[in-house]
C-alpha cells in the first residue's frame, strides 16, 4: 500500500515505521491534534477554518490521509512486532489511551479498524475537511465523534511507537528432550 507521504514528506516511503518517523519530523503531536480538534469544530459552524489560508488545511488533509493508511498496515504488524519497554516509566501526558492501551499501542490500531473500515475513517476526514472548509454548517446526522476520537487514539499511539522504538517479537521453539 502506498502511504502517499511524498507529497509533504519529499518522498515516498513503504515502511510504515520510517512513515510514523517522518509524520512527527513533519509535526509535532500536539499540533497534529490541535488542527484535527479545530477543524472538527468548525466542521460544525458557519465559519470558514483558516479562512487567512485554507492551503494549510490541504496540506493537513494529505498528511493526516497518509497517517490513516499508516495505522492501517500497523494494526497487521502487531504479531510481528512489539513496542520496546522503557527501563522506567513516564506518564505519557496528554494521552487519551488506556493502561492496556499505552502498553501496547498496536491494539488502538486493531480496535479502530474492527469498528471502521480504512474508507470510514479516509470519508470521516474528507467529511470534517469539507465541513470545516464550507461556510455552510456539517450534517448533523453525520458521526464525526467515532472516528475523530480513533483518530486521536491513533495519534497518541503512533507517538508513543516513535519514542520507544519497536523490535520483532522471537519466536520461542520449544524442544522436546526425550529421556530414556
Amino acid at each position: 500500500m502506498s502511504f502517499e507521504t511524498s507529497f509533504w514528506a519529499g518522498n515516498e516511503t513503504g515502511n510504515p515505521f520510517k512513515a510514523i518517523n517522518a509524520f512527527f519530523d513533519f509535526a509535532h503531536l500536539d499540533d497534529y491534534k490541535q488542527i484535527l480538534s479545530e477543524a472538527a469544530l468548525y466542521s460544525y459552524k458557519t465559519k470558514v477554518y483558516k479562512q487567512d489560508n485554507p492551503s494549510d488545511v490541504f496540506v493537513f488533509y494529505s498528511v493526516i490521509k497518509s497517517f490513516v493508511k499508516v495505522c492501517y498496515v500497523l494494526q497487521k504488524k502487531s504479531k510481528k512486532w512489539k513496542v520496546k519497554s522503557l527501563s522506567c516509566e513516564t506518564i505519557f501526558q496528554s494521552s487519551f489511551l488506556t493502561k492496556e492501551e499505552y502498553e501496547n499501542p498496536f491494539i488502538v490500531f486493531q480496535k479502530a479498524f474492527e469498528e471502521k473500515t480504512l474508507e470510514q475513517l479516509e470519508l470521516f476526514l474528507h467529511q470534517i475537511i469539507e465541513f470545516s472548509l464550507s461556510p455552510n454548517g456539517g450534517d448533523p446526522e453525520t458521526d464525526l465523534t467515532t472516528p475523530y476520537i480513533h483518530l486521536i487514539k491513533m495519534l497518541d499511539a503512533a507517538a508513543l511507537i516513535q519514542e520507544r522504538g519497536v523490535e520483532k517479537i522471537k519466536k520461542i521453539h520449544q524442544a522436546v528432550c526425550v529421556t530414556e
